[in-house]
């Protein structure tokens, strides 16, 4: 009878152990703080459209973009609460109204936060990199310097060397 090796079983991570390594990723904080910056900027957006959007469209028809629908398999009737009766109804202002929320939130977030942010970095790195210029220009003019001091020393040695 032949013996079959054992195994050794790698003991694998605990379940509270993969959590916490899980949470302790720096990834996670930076989401869970986009998150919590979302959830506030939200009210700022839905108070752009409240108060500028959906009057602009009031110019035009209603100033609440969800009353635009249109009925797929007649007849399409509402109870008093809002819910339909009968009928198939397709709720296409509310979509047009989902999407200009999303459109003005990216807008927003483009123009008052990544642009920027992006030129701030940008301005940083060209002066990191004209100090890191400077510096090289620096040394190197040190360095030649020197060299020229070294070739003069070497060559007045020399000349007291012919000298003698």
């Amino acid at each position: 009878m032949r013996r079959v090796p054992e195994v050794s079983a790698k003991q694998e991570p605990s379940v509270w152990q993969g959590f916490k390594a899980f949470l302790m990723r720096g990834n996670v904080v930076d989401l869970a703080v986009a998150v919590v910056i979302g959830a506030a900027f939200t009210n700022i957006v839905n108070s752009v459209v409240k108060g500028l959007i959906n009057p602009l469209v009031g110019a035009i028809g209603t100033q609440n973009l969800d009353h635009y629908h249109s009925c797929l398999k007649a007849p399409c009737t509402l109870n008093a609460d809002g819910s339909v009766k009968s009928g198939v109804q397709i709720m296409w202002g509310s979509v047009i109204g989902a999407t200009l929320t999303f459109v003005i939130t990216a807008a927003v977030v483009y123009f008052l936060m990544v642009l920027p942010m992006s030129k701030y970095l940008a301005r940083q790195e060209a002066r990191k990199k004209a100090r890191m210029g400077t510096q090289e220009v620096m040394e190197v003019t040190e360095l030649e310097v020197l060299k020229e001091i070294r070739d003069a020393l070497l060559a007045q040695r020399g000349t007291e060397r012919d000298t003698r």
